[in-house]
């Protein structure tokens, strides 16, 4: 049971304001009395650290958390059908720039805000406070994402590559793997550019008319925020289980643990890290080679350089094709996700 009171007494929502003046914008926080001027090349990165760090301070356990704009109305996105799926952090960007926001949202709500990205709780993780000296630090919580959003994942990939046509680029099946797990029930899409820039797929107008050719999808407006597009594959529109789930598979096919690929790095060794990791269990995988390149969208050779710049990234520590089989093998690291240094080497 939520009690309205522990709601009341944290209230989980963080604005800051960069107000233009001479010499720089200046930062103002309702919670805070001081305004610093802030150089104009880093005062977007300054609002954001700084919502982090009340993020950080205003810890909340998860089941006291609710969704604010419920609690407020809904005055922060079209009406929709309700709140529903897990309570995230949600950070969304007003007038221009000038204005962020951060605030505890429902995953519907969450889809449903314009110029509106989720921030991973890892992003806040970084300067927690540590357990008082003599006090027990709290049991490791279970992953948020596990074998369901996996083969949920792997299931749409072995989908896509059937549905799409077969010279479909990397980037466009990104891109359509995301429309097909965000999709509503009607297969009404909303993709806030906030979103679409953090898959470095903002402003990539060919990828859109790629999918409209297939004639897999239609663009309501092309001038409109966030991008809104209808699903015309009538298969996609009968998905089990519901939107909560695959909005769950969606977000881990973002950070495909544990072989989660720099977004910087080639839409094309994105696409495949990620077909591996859909296909991986206790530090290995195995697949047809015939199935991974048509959800790859890649012949076989090239599939197989792929797979030797996710080696050189530290990816994938070896791998091999097993010619009487037809089937590839593959190892991966114990250790922890490659530094930016080994992905910018394997993009070179």
């Amino acid at each position: 049971m939520r009690l309205a009171s522990t709601h009341a007494a944290v209230q989980r929502i963080w604005t800051v304001h960069l107000r233009p003046q001479t010499g720089g914008p200046a930062l103002t926080c309702p919670r805070c009395a001081h305004s610093p001027v802030l150089p104009a090349a880093s005062a977007r990165s300054a609002a954001l650290t700084h919502l982090a760090r009340h993020a950080r301070a205003d810890t909340l356990p998860g089941y006291l958390r609710i969704c604010q704009c419920r609690a407020l109305g809904c005055h922060w996105h079209p009406r929709h059908r309700g709140c529903a799926g897990p309570v995230l952090l949600a950070l969304t960007c007003d007038r221009g720039g000038r204005a962020w926001r951060l605030a505890d949202a429902c995953a519907a709500c969450a889809a449903a805000m314009s110029r509106t990205t989720v921030v991973p709780p890892t992003l806040l993780g970084t300067g927690r406070a540590q357990p008082a000296a003599g006090m027990a630090r709290p049991a490791r919580t279970t992953p948020p994402f596990g074998p369901a959003e996996q083969q949920r994942v792997r299931e749409m990939l072995t989908y896509l590559a059937t549905a799409l046509p077969r010279f479909s680029s990397p980037a466009a099946r990104l891109l359509a793997l995301q429309c097909a797990l965000r999709a509503d029930h009607h297969g009404q899409i909303r993709l806030p550019h906030g979103f679409l820039r953090g898959m470095r797929l903002h402003g990539r107008a060919e990828l859109w008319l790629e999918l409209e050719h297939a004639d897999w999808l239609h663009r309501l407006s092309r001038r409109c925020s966030p991008v809104q597009a209808q699903l015309l594959d009538a298969a996609v529109l009968h998905q089990a289980p519901g939107r909560t789930a695959r909005i769950r598979a969606a977000q881990w096919a973002l950070r495909p643990a544990p072989l989660a690929a720099s977004p910087g790095l080639p839409c094309a060794l994105r696409l495949t890290a990620l077909a591996l990791a859909a296909h991986s269990t206790a530090g290995a995988g195995g697949g047809e080679l015939d199935a991974l390149t048509r959800q790859c969208g890649q012949p076989p050779q090239q599939l197989e350089d792929l797979l030797d710049q996710l080696v050189r990234a530290r990816l994938v520590t070896a791998w091999h094709h097993h010619h009487d089989s037809g089937e590839v093998r593959w190892e991966l690291p114990a250790h922890s996700p490659p530094s930016e240094d080994a992905a910018r080497e394997a993009g070179a």
